[in-house]
Order: structure tokens, then sequence, then C-alpha cells
């Protein structure tokens, strides 16, 4: 270990080189490279972390690039983990980046976090992190939390003991919201300096933690609003009730879909299904995604309807018996479904959910 890289960091109060040496022998998995996990990597790569995974499935796409800092306009088509391997690899050789490029499951979590020290959450989603939480707490692994919403992020510690308690992501947030209620950054909008503020807070206590602090946000949860600088700290206790798997046998066959209300019976999830249900009469493909969004589906005469003005246009739908939504990653397509659905109950509506990209290049 070079100290004096890290010497800036050394000579604080209450650091020293022993905190130095712990971070050098600890290990973190950061699941999801996304507006969270970009600042979260680069901090932790920086400070000097001996081991660092990243787990991710997605490809970088050019609307990631004004607030996933870690990529450039070269990375556009890579998959995330590939890039950031690349890219962390040159800001610290002290550290070893591990790269897994892949959905995290409930098939594979518990081999990905269990040779890690602490877990990061970077998800955008509640399936993720009603997942990730119960196998940090099955497997004993504290879990840093995130979470970011237009100009408000939070940020809380789990599966840390304190005061002879253990707290976890449950006790907080015991039942996920509907899927209509949450929009994710794709429609709610978020600007980079916020994800990278809250991503810092969040690698923050990734530090705090690994070297031994006693203000890590144990019990607590951070709430900061990035435009007018507001904060609120509140406590939480644990819920003995909570729900949840209790075994590890338990947790392989807990359908987190079902749980936060995530119905897959309108997936269309192959390229040859698709097709054969456009062959249909009266079907139609409509691109729910707004109208910069790249790339184009013209060669599949796709209808092109951004899911905000998609109740505004349903009148041109009737014609159709066979409907099937398309957007990036399947979040606004299947919103679309639920919209559509309510106003057309006799028709056949689906979506696509491994989104346009998918098709395109599979047209191309």
């Amino acid at each position: 270990m070079n100290i004096n890289r890290y010497s800036r960091q050394i000579i604080l109060p209450n650091f020293g080189v022993e905190a130095q040496e712990k971070l050098a022998r600890s290990s973190v998995l950061v699941v999801g490279a996304g507006g969270l996990g970009c600042p979260v990597l680069q901090i932790l790569v920086s400070s000097g972390i001996g081991v660092i995974g990243i787990a991710d499935s997605d490809k970088v796409d050019l609307h990631n690039l004004h607030r996933q800092l870690l990529y450039d306009e070269q990375d556009v088509g890579t998959p995330k983990v590939v890039a950031a391997l690349e890219h962390l690899n040159t800001m610290n050789s002290e550290t070893e980046i591990v790269a897994f490029q892949e959905l995290v499951t409930t098939q594979n979590v518990l081999s990905l976090i269990h040779n890690f020290d602490v877990i990061v959450d970077c998800t955008d989603n509640f399936t993720t992190r009603y997942l990730l939480n119960d196998a940090c707490f099955l497997l004993k692994k504290p879990l840093v939390y995130a979470s970011i919403f237009r100009y408000e992020g939070q940020v809380a510690v789990f599966n840390v003991e304190k005061v002879n308690s253990v707290t976890q992501y449950r006790d907080l947030f015991p039942i996920p919201p509907n899927p209509n209620e949450v929009p994710n950054c794709n429609e709610a909008g978020v600007l980079p300096s916020h994800s990278s503020v809250i991503g810092t807070f969040q690698a923050n206590e990734v530090i705090k933690l690994l070297i031994g602090s006693d203000e890590v946000l144990v019990h607590e949860l951070l709430i900061f609003n990035t435009k007018n600088y507001q904060s609120l700290k509140m406590t939480f206790t644990e819920n003995k009730e909570r729900s949840g798997p209790k075994t590890i046998e338990e947790f392989k066959n807990f359908n987190y879909d079902v749980f936060c209300n995530i119905h897959k019976g309108d997936d269309i999830s192959s390229h040859s299904a698709l097709e054969e249900f456009l062959n249909q009469k009266n079907s139609v493909l409509i691109d729910v995604r707004e109208t910069e969004e790249q790339p184009r589906l013209k060669a599949l005469n796709a209808l092109e309807i951004p899911l905000a003005s998609l109740e505004q246009h349903l009148q041109s739908l009737k014609s159709y018996q066979n409907i099937c939504f398309i957007c990036a990653s399947g979040i606004r397509s299947k919103k679309a479904v639920e919209i559509t659905k309510t106003y057309f109950p006799e028709k056949e509506i689906r979506h696509f959910p491994t989104g346009a990209k998918s098709v395109y290049h599979e047209k191309n």
C-alpha cells in the first residue's frame, strides 16, 4: 500500500494508517453501476478499498452519460461492468476490480454477496431492493442503501447491530408501493449533481462502516433535498413482525415480482413471440419512449406515443385488437399496459420488457 497516495485522508483526525489498512483489507460489492453506482465506485476505488465487485446486467446508453460520469461516448453499447472495469482499473492499480455481468436474482445473489464484507444497493427498482435486503439479512451482510427521486435522496445502513438491535429495509418499508406510484429516472428525471451527491453520501457510509466509525447511519434514514438543501434524519426501530423469508429455502422460493405487484403475465418474452403477436390481424406495436430516445423502430412501423400523452391518444387505438407496448427497459411499457387495459379490457394488450434496443439489434 502506497501511504503517500492516501496521505490526505490518513492525516484526518481519528483516521490514520490503521483505518487505511482496514480499507485495504476490505471487500465491497456494488450492485448497480448507474447514477448512484458510478460515484460510489469512483470514490471507493480512489479511497483504497482492497477488492470491489460490480454487478450489473445493463449496457451503457447515450442518455446515461449525463449522470453516470464513469462512462464516456465510446462506451455506448458496452456492458456497464466491462466499461466500469476498464475505467476503474486506470484509477487505482492497488484495488482489485471484479465484474459480474448478470442480473441479480434469488438464484445467484447469495453466491454473489457471499465473499464481500459490505454490499451497496445502487439499484433503481423495488424488486431488487427487497431481494438484496433479504439476502443480506439472511447472510448477515451489512447493506448500504440509497435511492433518488427527482430532487430528494435517501441513505441508510442496514443489517448492522447497534444497541442490541438489527434493522433492515423492511422495517422502513414493510409494503412495496404500487409500480405506478413511484416513477424511475426515465420518467421522473434526475440531475447529474443530485445522483452524484447522494452517491457520495452512500460511499461515505461505506467508508465509515469499514473503518469502524460509531457515526454510521444505523437505525437512521437520511433524507436530503438537493434543490433546497433541506435534510431530515429520522430514526426507526426493528419490527419484530416484519414479513419476508426467514430461511434460505424460503428466500429461493420467494416471488419478489408478485410481492412488488409486478405481474409478468402481460410480457412477451422473445423476439419470435413478438413477431407472432404482431402478425395477427389488427395488431400494432407502440413505442412509449420520448421522441428523442434512440434507436427508433421505424422498420417495425411502430406508432410513437410517449407514455405521458398516452391517455390523450387512446381513441386512436380503437381499431386495434392486439396492442404491444415497448420502451427502453419495460417499466414504462408495463404502465402503458395498465393504463390501456382500464379503457379497453376486451383487447389483447401486452408489452415487450426487453426493450427497444433488443428489437432494433435483432432486426439490424
